[in-house]
């Protein structure tokens, strides 16, 4: 049996050298190190500005606070996402709303409409799985309804929308560096935006209100969300490995692909011509019993994962009082496509040093069990 992890970090020895090279400067704290790590990541997402933040969901915060985003207000949110995009619109006192789906599991933009009202502030389009949302009818939709367009794209490092790098498009876009994205800093988020004055509110508020250290006089109210020069360090590195990270992550997404071609059973979830792919995780669509073939493959050595609950039917935001009661509008009904991608989807192992015959493992064990399904099932 063959021992296999969901995801593994992409690190070697030149990343250790790197956070070596913080500690021999001792600046170790927000310096020049993020400054440089800064302009490299607006370089490569196309913004005029870019700020750090502590993780991906206080970059979340920052950049929802920063458009204005507060208390009454509501924030269009899909479904199917990471609880972190609907706990960052709560922590910023407003609402988040939740719409369905598509089948390539990006927010469905006709939804919208069931649920916009006079209190709807911003819309969130969330890119997931290394896919993206399809930003030309996000921006049309919010062009249309004078909304802000908070962009969630904490797995979207590489990924683009008609060759224009997802997180431009919005008022701001949100990036995440957790050890299993694209690239990491271990924990760490990012937030751009190429208006002047969302710049600066997003400098007051992860600043404790005042826009340079070293001062004692705060004209607004801030709080402490920078990063340190060892994470950026770390991540300086691993922006240099960008290239052979994705180069890995698609040549795995290929392979799947190959393996699974002339099986019926199974569908890998493709992104739409205009995004390109570079999977978070490859995500299959199961015939069968989902948890009987997670069973199947956690006895074969195979960590494996189901896809997003969704946040509908999460505990915390289920009919939680009359906070969270939106009448009928979290009705099952409304949110088919959410609902059927958690009960037949799975992600499969795709760490970028994942070796062929793991894959071909992998593959194996989904292969043997569909073969033992009875035709009826």
């Amino acid at each position: 049996m063959m021992k296999i992890d969901q995801f593994q970090p992409y690190l070697d020895e030149s990343d250790f050298l790197a956070l070596k090279e913080s500690f021999d400067t001792k600046w170790i704290t927000e310096g020049p190190k993020s400054k440089e790590f800064s302009e490299k990541l607006c370089n490569l997402i196309g913004a005029k500005h870019g700020v750090f933040a502590s993780n991906g969901t206080i970059a979340l915060y920052l950049g929802l606070r920063a458009v204005g985003v507060g208390r009454g207000d509501e924030v269009i949110v899909p479904n199917f996402t990471f609880i972190a995009s609907a706990n960052a619109v709560e922590m910023c006192g407003a609402k988040p709303v939740f719409v369905d789906i598509n089948k390539d599991l990006q927010i469905n933009v006709k939804d919208c409409n069931r649920v916009l009202n006079r209190k709807t502030k911003a819309i969130m389009p969330v890119h997931v799985f290394g896919m993206s949302a399809n930003m030309g009818e996000v921006m049309k939709f919010a062009n249309k309804n004078n909304l802000k367009v908070v962009e969630d794209a904490a797995q979207g490092i590489g990924i683009t929308w008609n060759d224009k790098h997802v997180g431009s498009f919005g008022d701001v876009g949100c990036f995440s560096f957790f050890a299993d994205k694209t690239i990491t800093t271990g924990e760490g988020g990012f937030v751009v935006t190429n208006d002047d004055k969302i710049y600066e509110n997003m400098l007051y508020l992860r600043n404790q209100g005042r826009l340079k250290r070293g001062s004692f006089v705060h004209p607004q109210i801030g709080y402490n969300f920078r990063l340190t020069d060892i994470q950026s360090s770390l991540g300086l590195n691993q922006l240099r490995k960008l290239k052979t990270i994705i180069k890995k992550k698609i040549n795995i997404l290929d392979h799947y692909k190959k393996r699974f071609s002339d099986l019926e059973s199974v569908e890998i979830i493709e992104s739409d011509v205009r995004s390109n792919h570079i999977p978070f995780r490859v995500v299959i669509k199961c015939k069968h019993n989902v948890e009987d073939l997670m069973k199947h493959l956690k006895e074969s050595g195979v960590e494996i994962r189901n896809v997003f609950y969704p946040l509908h039917k999460q505990p915390c935001y289920k009919n939680n009082g009359k906070k969270w009661l939106f009448f009928n509008k979290n009705d099952d009904k409304f949110f088919k496509e959410s609902i059927n991608a958690y009960e037949t989807c799975l992600c499969l192992p795709s760490f970028p040093d994942l070796k062929v015959k793991q894959i071909n493992y992998v593959c194996k064990i989904i292969r043997n069990y569909y073969d033992t399904r009875p035709p009826h099932e």
